[in-house]
């Protein structure tokens, strides 16, 4: 551990883990401040899902994260779905699993398949919605039809003479 005076960093192995900023209050009348990084628990929640329900450090989640949160945890299973939408952080730029996550809720799809699916499409680049499809000029209407009750009588008249 490497104390600074506005950050501690924590290290292994020549490797940075994590950096936190020090909250230093001179006032011995406060309890101090307890401040959470809810990055350092996609671990625990992936073994333990329903952690999230009510667990401190996930209140510090980015707003998107807690809207869905809020809609996944309506459902059976809907914890594990929210972890496992979380763990992408580790695997990918967390501002990229952030923006499929608005996607996905703007959409009003708020699953883990549709939040992976505007994922890998946000990460390789693809456009998020289909093409755009122009239908060709003549396939469009130039004449209007015109009704011809007419041509029904001289069927009923055809189908007499057959019938008889």
């Amino acid at each position: 551990m490497r104390v600074y005076p506005a950050r501690i960093v924590i290290a292994a192995e020549g490797q940075i883990l994590c950096e936190h900023e020090r909250v230093i209050d001179r006032s011995h009348r406060s309890g101090g401040q307890t401040v959470y990084d809810w990055r350092h628990y996609l671990a625990v929640i992936q073994r333990k899902p329903g952690a999230l329900r009510n667990g401190a450090p996930f209140t510090e989640m980015p707003d998107a994260f807690r809207q869905l949160q809020g809609q996944l945890l309506k459902r059976p299973g809907g914890d594990k779905e929210m972890a496992e939408i979380l763990a992408l952080v580790l695997q990918h730029d967390e501002q990229a699993v952030l923006c499929a996550v608005e996607l996905a809720l703007e959409a009003g799809v708020a699953t883990k398949t549709h939040v992976l699916n505007l994922l890998h499409r946000l990460v390789d680049g693809k456009p998020a919605g289909p093409d755009p499809i122009a239908a060709p000029q003549a396939l469009s209407l130039m004449h209007e039809p015109i009704a011809d009750v007419a041509r029904y009588d001289t069927l009923r008249a055809k189908e007499a003479a057959h019938a008889s």
